[in-house]
């Protein structure tokens, strides 16, 4: 007996079964994108509401006459004016940046240079190395913290814990803190002193290096200061690079301590008047919001060129284990 099929319907060949479409896939994609959105608002958020827009606004601050009391549709449009005044009429804005210039270049060696020495020294197999690895860490994670800066001027004053150990050996000390001469280098050691996070940093990247490499210097007579120089240093120079960046975009960044030693004046004598004392005067001492928001973009685009020519630079003595020196 002969099948037939309706008229106008066409036979089915092979068995039937699921046929996914295009749409329902690309409601899949959509579904995936909007939870990917959702888990990162809070962050885009952030990112809108405390960074990008207050840096958009700040820019357009930067050619105006903003006071803080007076209504933003009410300020007044200057030009360039504040940025002229920044570099050819206030003697005072150059002195923040010379002293800034100093507190970093002496501050940042010297603190790389004992998280180093420190991170040497803990990259050994002692009994209880953990102990002062977490011990030497720990001003770091004190930061900026105000408690802390009280406790370094209380310590460095005319009646401090550092002059009374000076006086057990006969030594008359000096108001440290109150000297415009000493002012200064007192944050320079209460920054130096903070060198937990880079030594942390030294720590992981001398783990990395191999021994064979120490093992063949060794056989070709070379002494401890040779196998540091010729080893240590070139396997390390990346991780010395990247500490190098941070550290100097942190040193020009300091602003806690002088707050706090200065009564948020920069003295005494202006001594340690950083830059960010000065922008943080210009704009909530002075109420020249507008000057200060000049002061911070001119600080934005100094700290990018000196990034860029530590990158710029850096092909030239960061050495890559991968043979790559870009």
């Amino acid at each position: 007996m002969a099948l037939t099929t309706a008229p106008g319907r066409t036979p089915r060949t092979g068995p039937a079964g699921p046929r996914p479409t295009r749409r329902r896939a690309g409601r899949a994609r959509l579904g995936e994108g909007l939870a990917g959105y959702v888990f990162l608002s809070p962050w885009l958020i952030g990112l809108m509401g405390v960074t990008a827009i207050p840096m958009v606004l700040s820019l357009w601050l930067s050619f105006t006459d903003y006071d803080i009391l007076t209504p933003l549709s009410e300020v007044r449009w200057v030009g360039l004016a504040n940025y002229e005044r920044m570099f050819t009429a206030d003697p005072s804005y150059w002195h923040a940046v010379r002293v800034t210039l100093t507190f970093a270049l002496i501050a940042v060696p010297l603190k790389l240079a004992a998280a180093l020495g420190v991170a040497l020294l803990l990259n050994r197999a002692w009994r209880g190395v953990g102990l002062f690895r977490s011990l030497f860490y720990l001003p770091s994670l004190l930061g900026g913290s105000v408690a802390l800066a009280i406790v370094w001027v209380n310590m460095f004053n005319r009646d401090g814990a550092f002059n009374s150990f000076l006086a057990l050996f006969g030594v008359e000390g000096l108001p440290w803190v109150s000297d415009p001469d000493w002012a200064l280098e007192t944050l320079m050691v209460l920054a130096i002193w903070q060198f937990g996070a880079p030594m942390v940093i030294f720590l992981a990247g001398l783990k990395q290096v191999p021994t064979e490499l120490y093992e063949a210097a060794a056989v070709d007579g070379a002494g401890a200061w040779r196998r540091f120089r010729a080893v240590t240093l070139p396997m390390l120079s990346p991780v010395i690079f990247f500490n190098l960046v941070l550290e100097t975009i942190n040193g020009f960044q300091g602003f806690t301590a002088a707050f706090v030693l200065s009564n948020g004046t920069g003295g005494p004598v202006d001594s340690t008047l950083m830059y960010t004392l000065k922008l943080y005067i210009s704009g909530f001492t002075d109420l020249e919001m507008g000057y200060a928001s000049a002061m911070a973009w001119v600080f934005l685009v100094a700290i990018g060129v000196v990034t860029a020519v530590f990158f710029s630079t850096g092909r030239f003595w960061v050495h890559y284990s991968d043979g790559d020196d870009s």
